[in-house]
């Protein structure tokens, strides 16, 4: 299986349980929910995407013919910033990763010595193997994959309240403020939910608000 990948950069996770821990990004290219063009966001299951996922043409973006070629371009990009390999951490994202993250790309990975973390929006089941497993549900789709690390939920949707998803298998449970001309009321009704519900914790994407990927 050849893979095609938008971008792969080091940064550091802006979201979630793991804010602040150095990462590499490797972004697939596609989604099954948006063509990524606006044209077509009015009717896409998915209408308040924020990323380019759309071909392979990033920062160390390309087509891998095979899962040790992107294992081993995962690897140089940590390697442009650290030698110590006991903290290698890769997330896999999109678009959406899980229409091209197998089982052979996820054993390649790991004998490079990465734990591997994937963020999607959980129509797909995961295959086995990741270590940390992000998933963000979206209006109106059925949720195949119901258990992993963290349920992260842009807020507020209408159709997706919290209480929907509080009974599934997650160790955390996320509020994220909905990122748009609305952000502040979004983040004020965000915080009250979570001081009346506080099995969930506010998320804020502070890799906007440093301005780094």
């Amino acid at each position: 299986m050849s893979y095609a990948v938008k971008e792969i950069f080091a940064t550091l996770q802006g979201e979630g349980a793991h804010t602040g821990r150095a990462a590499i990004f490797c972004r697939f290219a596609g989604c099954n929910l948006w063509s990524g063009r606006e044209e077509d966001r009015a009717k896409a299951s998915c209408q308040f995407c924020d990323t380019d996922f759309i071909g392979i043409d990033g920062p160390g973006g390309g087509r891998f013919e095979n899962a040790q070629d992107l294992a081993l371009a995962i690897k140089n990009c940590w390697q442009q910033y650290s030698s110590d390999f006991t903290q290698a951490y890769v997330v896999f994202t999109g678009g959406e990763p899980l229409l091209q993250l197998d089982p052979n790309l996820i054993k390649a990975v790991k004998a490079q010595g990465f734990t591997i973390a994937v963020e999607t929006n959980g129509t797909i089941k995961a295959p086995e193997g990741i270590d940390w497993i992000c998933v963000s549900p979206k209006p109106g789709l059925p949720l195949l994959q119901v258990s992993g690390s963290e349920l992260k939920l842009v807020y507020p949707q209408e159709t997706l309240p919290p209480s929907l998803f509080e009974g599934l298998d997650f160790a955390h449970f996320w509020l994220q403020p909905k990122d748009d001309a609305h952000r502040q009321d979004a983040t004020r009704q965000a915080v009250h939910y979570c001081q009346e519900h506080p099995h969930w914790r506010l998320s804020l994407q502070t890799h906007k608000f440093i301005g780094i990927l």
